[in-house]
């Protein structure tokens, strides 16, 4: 990027009309449909020949304004908008799958994606591999039906970093594109596509948002990619509102400034759990000791690794039952990345649906807290946390 990214959030997404004077926020179009003077001015709009609008179910003024920002600080050449990071997951996929392709993805991923993976694409007799990506010979997993390659920036919940630079090599020897969800990381903190990604998805609700009011997912990619999803996309219905792109339009224009404090404040609790008697082990990349550290550090902008943290308690089998059951100001929420600090337990929310088989597979016990680091005095989070942990 030539400027920078917090220049560029702070200033994108106006996308107003030619006029001698603009609304300085982009006006809020909740219009589901547009008119027309003419028959060959609706025909000009359908082929491309003319700007303008049809149905908002294909796209509205206010999700182009989001586009335009998420393309840009992502690095894409276009991008689109869905109601959800599932409707956005499902869509990328469904577009690159027919019957007998095989795909290759990560062994820890969030557990619908997993889910989607494992049990929805046997439907279309699409075969799915789940790979630890860390192994060292990761070709032996290809075949010629190899189309994709999925994994996560950083992954739910063991905040595992992969070597994207690898995998998106691996992926383009044998003909896949790799796909990314970038939703931990941000554009703030990873950009996939200059590390070699094909494709980069977002659940929006999450730090692209920030505050919990909207339920969204993006996706990011070059422009003959994005033309192909959003054929799907648009047949299958999982339209963003034009509200919710305008609250995410608001919300980006904050994003580098969450993420920094989002990363300091993880930091420090990943280091204050570190040293603490009741912990068993602490999920968090920015740790010296965490062996994705050096990874992370050559994939990750300005020394950010990003809010999220996982906690491994010490103690009896229910433990993670008493330590969120007596927080007070932290609350137990079933997401993640507001600005409020919250916690949940993986194994029964995030990956609920998996069995103890599936979640033993994925590396997830029972006793493990996900942490979602909000903006918070980190004193008022640590002194918390501490006395939590001593009722363990």
């Amino acid at each position: 990027m030539n400027r920078n990214m917090n220049t560029l959030l702070t200033r994108l997404g106006n996308h107003n009309p030619r006029s001698l004077s603009v609304p300085e926020t982009i006006p809020l179009t909740l219009s589901s449909v547009f008119a027309f003077e003419d028959v060959d001015s609706l025909n000009q709009v359908y082929e491309g020949e003319a700007e303008g609008f049809i149905y908002s179910r294909m796209t509205n003024p206010v999700h182009e304004a989001l586009k335009e920002v998420m393309r840009t600080i992502d690095g894409g050449e276009d991008a689109l908008v869905f109601s959800s990071g599932m409707a956005a997951i499902t869509s990328t996929l469904i577009t690159h799958l027919e019957a007998g392709d095989h795909v290759l993805a990560s062994h820890a991923l969030y557990g619908e994606t997993y889910e989607f993976l494992k049990y929805q694409l046997s439907k279309f007799h699409i075969d799915v591999t789940f790979v630890d990506f860390g192994d060292e010979n990761i070709d032996r997993y290809f075949n010629p039906k190899t189309r994709l390659v999925y994994t996560e920036t950083i992954s739910n919940p063991l905040m595992n970093v992969n070597d994207l630079r690898k995998l998106a090599e691996a992926a383009h020897i044998h003909g896949a594109k790799m796909v990314v969800d970038n939703t931990f990381a941000t554009p703030v903190v990873c950009q996939p596509l200059a590390h070699g990604a094909d494709i980069v998805i977002y659940s929006a609700t999450k730090y692209l948002c920030g505050h919990g009011d909207v339920t969204g997912g993006i996706v990011v990619s070059d422009q003959e990619t994005i033309r192909a999803i959003d054929k799907v996309g648009t047949l299958y219905g999982g339209c963003m509102s034009p509200f919710d792109a305008w609250i995410l339009i608001r919300s980006l224009k904050t994003l580098e400034l969450r993420m920094k404090e989002h990363s300091r404040n993880a930091l420090k609790l990943a280091t204050f759990f570190n040293n603490h008697p009741k912990i068993n082990k602490v999920f968090y990349p920015g740790l010296n000791s965490s062996p994705c550290y050096d990874r992370a550090s050559s994939l990750f902008n300005n020394q950010l690794f990003g809010g999220m943290l996982t906690i491994d308690l010490k103690g009896a089998e229910d433990s993670y039952r008493t330590f969120i059951d007596h927080l007070v100001g932290i609350k137990f929420v079933p997401s993640l990345a507001g600005v409020k600090t919250s916690v949940c337990s993986p194994a029964i929310t995030s990956h609920r649906n998996l069995n103890d088989q599936e979640l033993e597979e994925a590396g997830i016990a029972k006793s493990f807290i996900r942490i979602s680091t909000g903006l918070e005095h980190i004193d008022d989070l640590i002194a918390e946390f501490d006395s939590v942990l001593n009722l363990i």
